[in-house]
C-alpha cells in the first residue's frame, strides 16, 4: 500500500510543478526555442553552440575558481574535445578544440571526461570507444597535461590507453583521490568490471598503463547485458566507516563496494530486482551514503530513490524498493545527474536542465528549471528516440555555476537564484560530492597512526 500511494503521489506533483507546455512536449504549438523556457529562479549567463554536424557528450567543469574551465567530449563526428573557459561565465568562450587524427576514418567518440590534480600538475583524462575495424579500437583512453592554461600551446597529449583484449575502449570514467593519497580515475570497459587507473604511475610510464585493479559485477556472466558490467560509476568516502565506496550501476541494477583496498574490493551491498529496471546507468549517493539516486535510461522511466541502509546494515540482502521517484514528465527520460544535498541537478533528455530537491526522500519535487533543447522531439539516439537534448550536467561548489552539454544546441551556463555555493558542512554532511579535493584528500579521513 505505502508504494502505491507513492507513485500515484508522482502526477499529481507534477501537476503543481510543471508549466502546462512543459507537459505537452511533442505538440507543435508547445516547442520553444532554446533558453525561451524556464522557471524564473533560474538565469541563463552564456549559451555557445556547438552542434552543426557535431553532437557533444558529457562535461566536466574544474572546480578551482582560478581554472575556469570546462571540456566538452565530441560525440558524433571528428572524436575530440572543446576546451571552454568561464573565467567570465556571462561571456564564456572556446579557447581550444582538438580532433583524432583522420577522424574521417574511426567509427565511434569521445565520451567521458574527468580531470585530475596531482604533483601541482592538471590532468584531463578523456575515455574513447571506437568499433571494432575502426582505427583506434582499441583506445580507452587519452591523458592530456593541462596544467599551462589559459596557454593553449602547452596542452601535451601524455599517454594513451590501449586494451587490445578489450576492443571498444572505456565508456565512462570517474577520477577520485583515494584515502590512501593516491589520485585515481575508475573507467567502464567492455567485460563485467571496471578498471582502476593510478594517474600518477600512468604519467610516469608504467609498463601496466597505471592499471591497479578491477571492481567486479556480480551479475552471472551469462547475463547478456553483463558484456559490458557497468555504465557509470561513482567513488565516495565514508567518514563514519573510513572506507571509499563504489557506487556502480550496471548489469542486474545497482552495486555498491569498498574499494579502501584497491586490490581486494568487498561488495557491501546492492539495489536488484526492482521492478521495470533491468540494468542500471547512473547511481549517485546522498554525502552520507544513506540514500541514493538510481538511473536506468528508458523513456517513461522515473529517477528512482533507494534508502541503502537497510543493506548496508545487513537486515536484507538486497534493496529491492525505492522509497520516492521524481521525473520532469512521464514521457521524459532524465539522464545524467550530480547531487549536491539537498538538491539534485538533472540533464534530462528533452526537458533541459532540472533541479529537483530531496530533502525528504520520499518527496522529491522540482525547484528549478532551463530548457537547453529546442526539439524535433522523439528522433534521438535511444530505441524510441528519446535520447536527445542535455546529455550531461556539472556543477562548480566554490560559487554554484551550473554547466551543461546539450548533444544538439551545445555548451550552457546558468545559475539558481539562492545556489551560490555548495559545502556539505552547511547542511549538516559530509562534504562529500562528485568534486574531490586533490590537495587535501577526503573530508573526515583521520590520520592513520602507523
Amino acid at each position: 500500500m505505502q508504494r502505491s500511494r507513492l507513485w500515484l503521489a508522482i502526477p499529481a506533483l507534477l501537476v503543481f510543478l510543471v508549466p502546462p507546455a512543459l507537459a505537452q512536449r511533442g505538440d507543435p504549438a508547445t516547442q520553444y526555442q532554446p533558453g525561451e523556457h524556464y522557471s524564473r529562479n533560474m538565469k541563463l549567463l552564456s549559451h555557445i553552440p556547438l552542434a552543426g554536424p557535431l553532437q557533444v557528450a558529457d562535461i566536466e567543469i574544474e572546480q578551482e575558481l582560478s581554472r575556469p574551465y570546462v571540456y566538452v567530449p565530441i560525440r558524433v563526428k571528428d572524436a575530440g574535445f572543446f576546451l571552454i573557459s568561464v573565467k567570465d561565465p556571462s561571456k564564456a568562450q572556446v579557447l581550444y578544440r582538438w580532433t583524432i587524427e583522420n577522424p574521417e576514418l574511426h567509427s565511434g567518440h569521445a565520451l567521458g571526461p574527468a580531470y585530475v590534480k596531482t604533483k601541482g600538475r592538471y590532468y584531463l583524462f578523456l575515455t574513447f570507444q571506437f568499433q571494432a575495424g575502426s582505427p583506434d579500437a582499441d583506445l580507452g583512453a587519452i591523458v592530456f597535461d593541462v596544467t599551462g592554461l589559459p596557454d593553449t600551446s602547452q596542452i601535451k597529449e601524455v599517454r594513451r590507453i590501449r586494451m587490445p583484449d578489450m576492443i571498444g575502449g572505456f565508456h565512462e570514467n570517474f577520477a577520485y583521490k583515494h584515502s590512501s593519497g593516491r589520485p585515481l580515475v575508475f573507467t567502464t570497459t567492455q567485460r563485467p568490471w571496471q578498471n582502476i587507473f593510478d594517474l600518477d604511475l600512468l604519467v610516469a610510464g608504467d609498463p601496466n598503463q597505471g592499471l591497479i585493479g578491477k571492481v567486479p559485477n556480480p551479475q552471472p556472466v551469462n547475463d547478456p547485458n553483463a558484456s559490458r558490467g557497468y555504465h557509470d560509476s561513482y567513488v565516495g568516502f565514508d567518514p563514519v566507516t573510513q572506507q571509499d565506496r563504489f557506487y556502480g550501476a550496471g548489469a542486474g541494477g545497482f552495486y555498491v563496494y569498498d574499494v579502501t583496498d584497491l586490490q581486494n574490493p568487498k561488495l557491501l551491498t546492492s539495489v536488484t530486482g526492482v521492478a521495470g529496471m533491468e540494468r542500471g546507468h547512473t547511481f549517485t549517493p546522498t554525502p552520507d551514503g544513506r540514500y541514493a539516486v538510481g538511473e536506468s535510461e528508458y523513456q517513461y522511466a522515473p529517477l528512482r530513490i533507494f534508502d541503502l541502509k537497510p543493506g548496508l546494515d545487513g537486515t536484507v540482502k538486497t534493496v529491492s524498493r525505492p522509497i520516492g521517484a521524481w521525473t520532469a514528465r512521464w514521457q521524459g527520460l532524465p539522464h545524467n545527474h550530480e547531487v549536491r544535498w539537498p538538491y539534485v541537478f538533472v540533464s534530462a533528455y528533452e526537458d533541459g536542465v532540472q533541479v529537483f530537491n530531496m530533502m525528504d526522500p520520499t518527496n522529491p519535487y522540482t525547484v528549478g528549471f532551463y530548457d537547453t533543447y529546442d526539439g524535433p522531439y522523439l528522433v534521438g539516439a535511444c530505441g524510441n528516440g528519446i535520447c536527445n537534448g542535455p546529455f550531461g550536467v556539472d556543477v562548480r561548489n566554490a560559487d554554484g555555476l551550473i554547466v551543461a552539454s546539450d548533444l544538439t544546441t551545445g555548451f550552457w551556463a546558468m545559475k539558481m537564484d539562492g545556489f551560490d555555493g555548495w559545502n556539505g558542512h552547511q547542511w549538516g554532511m559530509p562534504n562529500v560530492s562528485s568534486a574531490q579535493d586533490w590537495d587535501n584528500g577526503p573530508d573526515g579521513l583521520q590520520k592513520k597512526i602507523s
